[in-house]
Order: structure tokens, then sequence, then C-alpha cells
């Protein structure tokens, strides 16, 4: 409960709430540091700061719901503190921001998906403070590990997915740019970033050849002080055989891939506008494995998509069981407003049989992950240590693993040797061998 009477500070301090995937991450930690250039401090709660930043996202109904209660709640802060400047930015915002502006008339700016400049131009003005140079910044947190967005937007179009129409059209950064960006995290002591795009694996198809997902790998792998590198998310029909061998040949790169199938059954894969079939997605996995026999591979699944029958969400349980995926991000479908789905298709699922094969997956996919990192016990593993969690020092391995380490130094940001003497579903638990 936030405490609506506190006193806001004298000096001029920020807050951004962010939920979402890895590029609303990204786009807050660049505006934080943005923020940061303009000499506002960062608050840890709303009653504190003189700027409050909402970045939403409206990809599943269920985070909808926590945006728009957020904003509910700001709407009480208003009334007491009027001159404070609220934002609302990222998925939630469209082109058109007429409706925003009705159903919440408190919200001072409305931003769209990296689309910073009226935020920082808005601040600037009201605050009285000179943003000039602040947004050629980029983000240099000194943190452990750094996202870095490498392509915006999706051309694909998927019929359940609402990306497309709130983040645009796919366009890449330049190789040198990226490459500028990760010189400049390493000088700030990040030893890992991941790659990220909605659709990662079509980088570069709008630059000039030579400027694919692989040569940009390449480049990555070549600056001096990074040590790991990962890419997300992926998509099946982009997914190539020159990017797994590039994960295969180039050191610093962690053989995990994010490979979304998102359902089992071809018709259910049509319908969804996914342009792959299960025999295409098994194989595509089998190629992966014959190069990379190492590699561990994440998956994203919708359940109970429009017409999705009993026997079709069994082919997606199959799948599930046959792969063997190391972790699955299961979410049941839920319309989302001008996709094509809403637009032509009916939500003919129950809540309650999409709650119910959503437990089915979570239930399988336990027992699978139970499996594969019981193997895990006995092994030395390197982990790079990320901080605390739950009082406990944690990191994770090249392949993505979760490991709790039993150790009281503070050893973060450091490259360790553990060795593994338990597992859970998920996580490992290990004490520094070396």
């Amino acid at each position: 409960m936030l405490n609506l009477k506190s006193e806001i500070n004298s000096s001029k301090n920020y807050f951004v709430w962010t939920i979402g995937c890895q590029m609303n991450i990204a786009d807050s930690q660049k505006l934080e540091n943005v923020f940061d250039n303009m000499g506002l401090g960062k608050s840890d709660s709303v009653q504190d700061a003189n700027v409050v930043v909402l970045n939403s996202c409206v990809v599943r109904k269920s985070a909808e719901s926590k945006v728009e209660s957020m904003l509910g709640t700001l709407k009480s802060v208003k009334t007491l503190f009027p001159e404070k400047i609220f934002v609302l930015m990222g998925c939630m915002v469209g082109p058109k921001t007429d409706d925003l502006k009705k159903r919440f008339p408190y919200v001072d700016v409305f931003a769209q998906p990296q689309k910073i400049e009226p935020i920082v131009d808005f601040i600037s003005n009201k605050m009285g403070i000179d943003s000039e140079g602040c947004l050629e910044s980029i983000t240099v947190t000194p943190d452990v590990a750094a996202y870095v967005p490498i392509i915006h937007g999706c051309d694909k179009f998927c019929s359940f997915c609402i990306i497309p129409y709130r983040r645009g059209r796919e366009v890449s950064r330049t190789i040198e740019d990226i490459v500028n960006e990760v010189e400049l995290l390493t000088f700030r002591g990040v030893q890992e970033v991941t790659l990220l795009g909605q659709n990662v694996d079509s980088y570069g198809h709008d630059l000039q050849p030579g400027n694919r997902l692989e040569d940009l790998l390449s480049a990555v792998n070549d600056v001096e002080g990074i040590k790991r590198i990962r890419f997300l998310t992926s998509h099946p029909n982009d997914m190539s055989e020159q990017i797994i061998k590039a994960v295969l040949k180039l050191d610093k790169v962690c053989e995990n891939f994010l490979l979304p199938f998102q359902a089992g059954d071809d018709d259910v894969l049509n319908s969804m506008r996914r342009g792959y079939t299960n025999l295409e997605y098994r194989n595509l996995v089998d190629k992966i494995r014959d190069y990379v026999p190492q590699a561990t591979i994440a998956t994203d699944i919708i359940v109970g998509f429009c017409g999705e029958t009993e026997a079709q969400f069994q082919e997606t349980l199959d799948l599930i069981q046959e792969i063997r995926f190391d972790k699955v991000h299961a979410a049941a479908y839920s319309p989302r407003k001008g996709t094509i789905s809403d637009r032509m298709m009916e939500d003919s699922v129950s809540k309650e049989e999409k709650k119910e094969r959503l437990e089915a997956i979570w239930e399988m996919q336990e027992s699978v992950q139970v499996e594969i990192n019981k193997k895990l016990i006995g092994q030395e593993l390197e982990v790079l240590v990320e901080g605390k969690k739950r009082n406990k020092v944690f990191g994770r391995t090249r392949n993505d693993k979760l490991v709790f380490i039993d150790t009281d130094y503070d050893k973060t940001n450091e490259f360790v040797c553990v060795k593994i003497d338990d597992s859970t579903a998920w996580s490992l638990q290990g004490t520094i061998s070396r």
C-alpha cells in the first residue's frame, strides 16, 4: 500500500515501474540512464518521486490488468500531489492516444515503445532541466549482465499478437552501433550481454548483406572484456543453420536457445499464423542438438487458443514430453484488441479449461526438469554470480541454469566453479569448488 500522506522530497527524483518482456526492461534501463544524465535521482517508491513512469505490457490480459491497477493507484496520488509528473509508456500506448487520455486524464505523457523523446522533452520543460545531449546516451548501468536491443518491432503478425501494432515493423540497428554499446558496457563492468529482439533471428534482413545475426554474434564475440553472449527471442522460421553454427563456433556465445513453438497441433499453428508445422519444429530442434549437443532449449506455449480441442492440446503435451525442454513459459490465450484473432476468431475455450491445461503443462514440465537437473548433481559448472536472492548468493551457468551457492562471501560479478550438490525442478544448489 502507498503512503499517500508522505511528503515528496525537495530533490528531483524518478521512479520507473516495469512489467513485461526483456525489451521493456531494456527500454526502462535506457530511460533511467537518461534521467540520471538529466540530474534526477532514483527513488524506490511512487510517493518519493517527482516523476513516475509506468512501462506497460498488454501481451497478456493479466499484465494489462496490473498496469490498470497501478494507474488506478496513481489517480489518488495525483489528487494529493498534483505537481507530480505521471508517464505511461510501452505497449499499452498505440499510435492514437485519445482513448487513453479519456480513461486516464491525470497522466501527463503517453509514449509508445522506445519513444522516449516526448518524455524527456516534457520533463525538461516542466522542471526546467537542460536535457541537451541526454538522448544520445545509452544503457551503461554497471550491472553484471545487460540487455542490448538489436532489432525493434516484428513483421510476423501472428494472429494472437499485439506486438507489431505497438512496436511497429522490424528495424535493425547497425553492427557498429551495437558493438560500440557492448564495448561501453564492458568498460562499466558488464561481463554478459543478451541481444534482444521480438524476433531476434531476423536481425539484419533490412541491412546490407553480411549483416545478419551470425555476423553480429561474431562481431560481439570479438569485443574484449565480454565473457558471455546470449540472444532471444528466436522464431523457428528464421533460425538458420548459420546461426546454429555460430553458436557452436563462437566461444562466448552461450549454448542456450529460446525457441517458442506455441502449440503442438498443425491446425492450431495455422490459425496462429506461425508458418511452420509440428514436424518442422521437431526437425529444427533435432538440428540444433545435432550441431550443439550440450544446448539447452526453452520455449513459449499458448494454451486454449481459439477453437483448440482437447485432442489438439494433447499434441502440445506430447511435444513437451518428447522434446524435454529445459524451461517452458506457458500462458492461457487472452484476446488482444486489434489482433487478427480478436477480429476474426472466437475465444471458445473456457477459462476453466485453459486453467486445467496450464496445470497439466506445469505438472509435466516440472517432472521433466526434475529429471534433467538431477543429472547435473556431482558436476562442476562455471557460474557467473549475479548477487543475492532470498538471502542466498546466486548466479547462472552458460546454459542459463539458476544456481544457488553455499557461501558467505560476496562474489558478485565473479566467475566461480561450483560443484552441484542438490537440485530441484527450478534450480541447482552447490558449493564453490575452486
